[in-house]
This record gives structure tokens, sequence and C-alpha cells, in this order.
């Protein structure tokens, strides 16, 4: 809890959860996108010392001016900042605007205001800290698909009083039509999305962020905290790159169209600034850098299947060269060169003014994962034919040296040995963040055998795991064979869904993975968590 809050803010926090529950029990985006007003709650962003981005939609037959009203109590005696912004038909009835005017590392309220005096759900945010700072928590999510569960992370989030800031690193929402990822079988009740086909048009990727943004713990969580947030693939399609991605055929239109239409719609629908990039000064405690991996600089992925199918003769002997020559070009490109310019001289600067922690919310895993020589027998007698291929290819290519997931860092090694060598040349001291894979990680990071930092990688708020392809694994089996065959990984979770929080101290950062109890039911219930330590400038993990 802030020291600022006392018991009377516990209740004001209380009472800002269930502030509106009418408006916050939408059935679905059917009703909010034909409902009028303030359809989807409040949301804060992009916080500095003395600004914060404000959000909100209200719908009507034509552009309303709203009015913003910011205010250190809860009771708005005394307006500290505001302003006017229009809800725009052409941004489909969102508004964002950026309040200026206020004091570093404190707490404020919002609300804003229609001109026939109605009134939004009243948010709280907060500013970041300058100067000493001794302490700061982030809570970190990803993957959160909507029909696979209720979003029981971001509710028991909500509950807390010890989080600064909210991170987001991608997969806020998934583009798939029902049916598919989950299928219809394992989809939950009464979790639907809209539009019921696959998004690929503006107007689709709109209707599926009202259908997400109608959930209440999502509402929730954005209402009583600011948050940072950055895109992977699913906000554009599956395995995204500058190019194209898996799931984008030519019957779908041009691929930059459809970055287009899903950029546009993630800036109207989220608390965000209107660049690709980005980083936020923790006083002189942390600068957190906000890369983007996707659709920017990203070179197309490596296939092992598409290798072995495209060069024929001995699979092993193709990876190996394969591993000693193509995957390794310096060439290629995960954020591309302009980005990476901006994050590695960031990282220096940010080591060299004194800061203590140089933390990366970025979406990939970093750390490096090959498959262990038994993964082979996880999958059932019969596995489906794709599974059957992709457990092929993973095992040869282990055998080849080569990590089994080369959508992440791993399928970009040279990209990966600039920016830890170039955080190791900085005096960094480097935490990266992750999301995307599902499941829990925790990597200590080298670059030529020196320590350059650790991952927290944070695993799923609802998309299934391991455990949902590898019945019958218990996950303390997977954890020691990925352990074994995975030198950089200290730790691992691969069967619960939850989020994860940072607690940045001048001397230690801890990482603490939070474990729902279930998804299928709404209840944000945590059943465990597990904490891991690491000292400043030791770039590693405690011993456990």
């Amino acid at each position: 809890m802030h020291p600022q809050w006392g018991e009377m803010d516990r209740r004001l926090l209380i009472k800002l959860g269930t502030a509106g529950l009418a408006a916050l029990a939408l059935p679905g985006a059917a009703r909010a996108m034909t409902a009028q007003g303030f359809t989807h709650g409040v949301a804060s962003g992009e916080p500095g010392p003395h600004s914060v981005l404000l959000w909100t939609r209200y719908a009507a037959a034509s552009d309303t001016l709203l009015t913003a009203e910011l205010s250190e109590t809860a009771d708005f005696a005394r307006i500290a900042g505001g302003g006017s912004v229009a809800a725009s038909g052409d941004r489909d009835h969102s508004a964002k605007l950026v309040v200026d005017g206020l004091e570093p590392g404190r707490w404020y309220f919002y609300r804003f205001v229609a001109p026939d005096g109605g009134m939004s759900p009243v948010g709280r945010t907060r500013t970041l800290p300058v100067g000493p700072t001794a302490a700061f928590t982030l809570a970190l999510f990803s993957c959160a698909n909507l029909p696979y569960g209720w979003f029981n992370a971001y509710g028991h989030a909500a509950a807390r009083g010890d989080i600064d800031l909210a991170v987001h690193v991608g997969d806020y929402l998934y583009e798939y039509g029902a049916g598919h990822y989950p299928e219809g079988s394992e989809a939950v009740p009464g979790r639907m999305i809209q539009p019921s086909h696959e998004i690929v048009a503006l107007a689709d990727y709109r209707l599926r962020y009202a259908a997400y943004r109608a959930d209440p713990d999502l509402q929730r969580l954005h209402q009583l905290f600011p948050m940072i947030a950055q895109w992977d693939d699913h906000e554009f399609a599956n395995d995204a790159w500058k190019g194209g991605a898996e799931n984008h055929g030519a019957d779908e239109g041009e691929w930059s169209a459809r970055v287009a239409a899903a950029e546009l719609a993630y800036r109207e629908w989220m608390p965000v600034a209107d660049t690709r990039w980005r980083d936020y000064r923790v006083g002189d405690l942390a600068t957190i850098f906000l890369p983007e991996t996707r659709v920017t600089g990203r070179d197309e992925p490596f296939d092992v299947a598409a290798i072995l199918r495209g060069r024929g003769g001995d699979p092993a002997a193709v990876l190996k060269s394969f591993a000693e020559s193509d995957y390794r070009d310096p060439a290629r490109q995960l954020l591309g060169a302009d980005q990476e310019a901006w994050l590695t001289g960031g990282l220096a600067a940010s080591a060299k003014g004194g800061t203590r922690w140089q933390v990366c919310a970025q979406q990939i895993v970093t750390g490096s994962l090959f498959s262990p020589s038994d993964a082979a027998g996880w999958f059932g007698a019969n596995p489906p034919e794709e599974v059957r291929r992709r457990i092929a290819a993973s095992q040869v290519a282990a055998r080849a040296g080569l990590p089994f997931n080369l959508d992440a860092w791993d399928g970009y090694p040279a990209a990966r040995d600039r920016l830890l060598g170039a955080a190791q040349a900085a005096g960094a001291n480097l935490v990266m963040l992750a999301g995307d894979s599902h499941n829990a990680w925790a990597f200590d990071l080298a670059h030529d055998d020196r320590p350059a930092g650790i991952e927290i990688g944070g695993h799923s708020v609802t998309s299934p795991g391991f455990e949902a392809y590898t019945v019958g694994i218990s996950d303390e089996a997977r954890v020691a064979a990925l352990r074994a065959s995975s030198p950089q990984l200290k730790w691992a979770n691969t069967q619960d869904r939850g989020y994860a929080t940072v607690r940045l101290t001048r001397d230690r950062v801890t990482a603490s993975w939070h474990l729902v109890e279930d998804v299928r039911r709404r209840s944000p219930v945590v059943k465990a968590t597990h904490s891991m330590t690491a000292q400043h400038g030791r770039n590693a993990y405690d011993p456990a």
C-alpha cells in the first residue's frame, strides 16, 4: 500500500473498483457498440513526471466535446488539471487527452464530463517520480484470449494497492474467428467474441476491441492504474513480421493495409502515444524502454520445416549447415536499424546517467530454449499430423544446436548479440520483460560467456501453455527436461495462467509470478506465487 494512502483511501479504492457496475456488466460488444454515452469506462497511460494521457469512449450521433477533470482527491473538490477533447466518430468515438502541469510521483483521480452533465466512471492514475526513488512496482501482463477464459489475472491485480504501473507486452486480443483457437468445445460459455469471423478490416478490429474492453476485470484494471502497452503479433495476425504473417493470405488483401487498420484501431482503443517505441524514466531508479518487435524491422522468421523442404539431403546435415551460416546472418533484423540504435543508445545514456536499472518491456522471449531429447514422447501416441511434423523438426533442430522457437529472439541471434553486447558495454543492469510464450520463465542472459542481464518471462492471462499439448506430463517433468536442455533457464512454470509483478528497489529486483486458480470461471484467486531476486550489479538471478 502506498504510504500516502490510509484506510479511507483503501475504502475509496474498493469503491472505485465497484463503481459503475451497470456499465461494466455489459453482456457483450454488440450492446456496447450500440450503447450511447460512456460505453467502456476510462483508462490512462503514458505517464511522465508532469503529465499523463487519459482515455475514454463516448458514443453519440455526432462528435462530442468532453471535459476531462483531474484532482488529487476523489471528491474533485479542487481541479488540478484537465482540458477539452472531442470524442470523434472518425476515431470510433474514442477520446485521448494528455494532461500537463502535474506534480511528480503523485496519484490523481480523473473523470470525463459530457455536455449534458453526464459523467464517466472515476479513474485513478499517477505520475512518475523524479530524483531519488526508493522503490517502484510493475505488473506484467500478456496473452489474453477472451474465449479461453476469464481475465482473473486482471481482476486480482486490480484489487491490489501496491502496483504503480501496469505493463502490457502484447496479445491484448486475438484476431481469430470463433471456433479457432480455441475450438468451439474449448471456448468458455459466455466468453463470446465479436465479430465472429477473423478480423482483417478496420471495422473488424474496432469491434474486437469493443468485445474485449467490455470485460469488467479489464475495465477495472484500466480504471485503477496507468498502463504502458505495446502490441505483439495477434493485434495484427499470428507470427506477424514486417512483410506478412503466418495466417495472412492473398485473399485478405494487402498486408500493409491490414497493418494500418490494426494499428489505427489499437491507437483508438488504447491509452497509448502515437509512436511505435518510447521510454519512461522512473526517477533515478529505472528507465523503462518499450520497443516494437513485430512490424517495424522484423525480417521473416525462419521455419525449420521449410528449410528442410527447400534444401533436401540429410536433415541433420542441412540444419547443421544452416546453424553455421544463414541462422547467424548479421544482416537479419528484429528491431530495424533505427530502433536498435535508439534502444542501445538509450541503455548507454541511462546507465551513464546513474540510473540503477535498465528495464526493457518487450514482447518475445530473449533467453534460449532447446527442445529436450525426450520431448517427442510428451504429445501422446497419436498427435495430429501438424504436431507430429513440428515435433520431428524441433528434435532435428535441437541435435543441430538450434532452439525450437525461431519466432522469438532465438530466431535472431545476431540481433540479440548486438543488444546484449551493447548492454554489457554500457554497464547496464538489464532486466528484460517478455510475454508471447504463455508460460512463465526466469532466464540468466549471457553474451560471450559473461552475464548480460536477467529475463522475467510472464505467463499468459488465459492463453494455454505447454499443459494443453502435453497432457499427462507433469509440470515438474517438463521443467526439469527444459532446464537440462536450456542452460540459461533458471526456473519455469508451464501449466498455470496469471501475471507477474516486478518490484524494483535500489539494491535488487524481485520478480514474482502469480498463478491464478482457474480461468474457466470468474474467480480472481491466486493459488500460489513464486518469487526470485537479483542483486544490483550481478546481471544474474540470486542462487535459489
